[in-house]
């Protein structure tokens, strides 16, 4: 599944994967795990402070554990939400080394099991022969505003968790920061939007074989229900076809092919 930044993807696959039966592999989790390392180290994007990239990412593993990516075996799911994350994010998938690293893990994931993956790139690099492709997206104005929940939702559990260490007045205010304003989302999102149609390496673009769907207008549940109809269908067709040969004594199976014991015994 691949789409814009805030279309909903990490929240629509974990549904489908969950209905499936199927893993669900949080790919942007996994570049906003690199990102956070980035910025926590102060490592950069510039050419300058490839030599350092190249160290942590020699050092470092990106995991799930219970459903959260772990950067060195640490839960970071709640720190990789931030603006300034998802930047970064943006910025380092562009970088060739950073790519390579995280794109042979999600193949290694996909090699044995099923599984559900969302990205920028995953139906036309990661996985160009995958079963499914489907290219989720929303306006740009729908997306800023579901990001902004997600934001101000954050915004209240910092400051609940602050008031109860006994901060308040200038210290809370400080620590807190400036709650989240939708302008600056919106314009967080368009940027990335570009960033991510533009760059060099890997850009987001529509695989010419994925399945379309737009969730502006749609809940969650009926987009879900969008993807699980795609895939069903497929499944419906695939069983409706002739077997060649699945096993079931048809004309076609091994055993009753032309010159075989079965045919000599008739």
């Amino acid at each position: 599944m691949d789409g814009p930044s805030g279309a909903g993807k990490s929240t629509i696959a974990k549904a489908v994967a969950d209905r499936l039966g199927y893993e669900y592999i949080d790919t942007g989790a996994m570049y906003r795990a690199v990102a956070y390392g980035m910025v926590r180290d102060g490592i950069t994007c510039e050419e300058s402070d490839r030599e350092r990239l190249a160290s942590f990412l020699g050092d470092a593993t990106v995991d799930f554990r219970e459903g959260h990516v772990c950067l060195n075996g640490e839960d970071i799911a709640d720190r990789i939400r931030t603006p300034e994350i998802s930047m970064m994010a943006s910025d380092c998938s562009a970088i060739g080394i950073v790519r390579e690293k995280l794109v042979a893990e999600q193949r290694l994931m996909g090699e044995t099991k099923n599984v559900i993956l969302d990205g920028r790139d995953i139906g036309t690099q990661v996985f160009p022969d995958a079963e499914f492709k489907f290219y989720l997206t929303a306006d740009a104005a729908e997306r800023a505003r579901r990001r902004l929940a997600d934001l101000e939702a954050a915004y209240e559990k910092k400051k609940a968790d602050l008031k109860a260490e006994g901060l308040k007045g200038k210290k809370l205010k400080s620590l807190l920061g400036p709650a989240p304003v939708f302008e600056d989302v919106l314009r967080d999102i368009e940027q990335r939007d570009w960033n991510d149609m533009h760059r060099d390496i890997s850009p987001l673009v529509q695989a010419e074989d994925a399945v379309l769907i737009d969730s502006t207008h749609s809940t969650i549940e009926e987009t879900v229900q969008a993807f699980l109809d795609v895939i069903l269908r497929a499944s419906d067709d695939a069983a409706a076809q002739p077997c060649c040969c699945g096993g079931c004594g048809c004309d076609c199976a091994p055993e009753n092919a032309p010159g075989t014991d079965k045919e000599a015994a008739e």
